[in-house]
């Protein structure tokens, strides 16, 4: 059913994309920004498991960096100037996202009704956000991006996580999860997100196929997740859009796009991030009730592989993540795919 969808948004996706660009050629002076839209799906059956992390999905906007609906210009405006207040000389852009979004978590077997108690607690987290994002121009290619995210949500059974995987079980005739009566209790959930990311050079030429390095760090806060990560991005390709690097995991801050309308470009890209985790419910347990919890490792990696496709104002994301093993106990290490949908939006 996904696939169905997916391949659906993407047509969709495509046939906008050019009546867009049509519209554009016509009317150039009337056209607003409204932003970026974009579809973030990660699910392990992608890596033929079913296990863990097993299935994210997160819906969001981020506003646009030129000119934009009049009943956000006041709001643009009124950010540009904080930011420029504060840039000592160094020009400033300021953007603004919202997003929701929907993550579970499994131990691997399926079956057993009876509490796992050497495998992670069933758990699920629905959630709402808000983000600021700032890019400071530097020069000569060099240029920052500064992002804070506030998550507000809720941990338990009122994430509906079992009545969405059992949805999606059922109708991809996939045995559903018996364990479930043994997920984390309903507690709300408050976390603060910090990243920045720097873009050192322009790409590299190497004989027509462009290169380039996107470091970054970051740092969480909140009963749901509390850690801190450092990591970053390696790109090759085709006419490398000039932003910061594929797109982040879910579990990221927003990344900050934007294409000309008539770019076509295609690169490989790989990515890594190691971190430092303090508390992690969806291991650590309820932080206000008792409940099931594993020991955690304290220090886990990532690493992904993916290719990204852009045209004009339309972006396609596929990469295979692995993480390694999080708790004491866990047998196998941790792998998922990851693909992102955005569209740049105007009229």
């Amino acid at each position: 059913m996904f696939r169905t969808v997916l391949i659906s948004a993407v047509m969709a996706g495509s046939a906008i994309s050019s009546t867009l660009a049509d519209e554009a050629k016509t009317r150039p002076a009337e056209r607003a920004e409204i932003g970026t839209f974009s579809v973030q799906f990660e699910n392990d059956l992608f890596s033929g498991s079913d296990r863990h992390y097993t299935n994210g999905i997160r819906l969001s906007w981020l506003s646009p960096a030129g000119d934009t609906l009049p009943a956000l210009e006041w709001l643009r405006d009124g950010l540009e100037a904080i930011a420029q207040d504060d840039a000592k000389g160094k020009n400033k852009r300021v953007r603004f996202g919202l997003a929701a979004g929907q993550d579970m978590y499994t131990p691997e077997d399926k079956v057993r009704r009876d509490l796992v108690t050497n495998d992670r607690p069933y758990a699920g987290w629905l959630y709402g956000a808000m983000s600021l994002h700032t890019v400071t121009e530097r020069g000569s290619g060099r240029k920052d991006l500064e992002s804070a995210e506030l998550d507000v949500g809720v941990v338990g059974p009122w994430a509906l996580a079992e009545e969405t995987q059992d949805l999606v079980h059922e109708v991809r005739l996939i045995d559903t999860f018996e364990g479930w009566d043994h997920q984390l209790r309903n507690e709300p959930g408050l976390n603060l997100l910090y990243e920045r990311k720097w873009r050192l050079f322009d790409p590299f030429d190497l004989g027509g196929i462009e290169f380039d390095a996107v470091p970054r760090a970051g740092l969480a806060l909140g009963n749901v997740l509390t850690q801190a990560t450092v990591g970053g991005a390696v790109r090759l390709g085709w006419n490398l859009p000039d932003d910061f690097g594929p797109p982040s995991l879910i579990h990221g801050v927003t990344p900050l796009d934007r294409y000309p309308q008539d770019s076509v470009a295609f690169y490989f890209f790989a990515t890594t991030e190691g971190r430092y985790v303090v508390h992690n419910i969806f291991l650590d347990g309820n932080t206000l009730r008792d409940s099931h919890s594993v020991n955690k490792k304290p220090w886990v990696g990532d690493l992904a592989a993916g290719a990204a496709l852009v045209i004009g104002r339309f972006r396609l994301a596929y990469s295979n993540a692995f993480r390694t093993r999080e708790f004491d106990g866990q047998q196998k290490i941790s792998r998922y795919g990851a693909l992102s949908v955005s569209f740049q939006a105007a009229f």
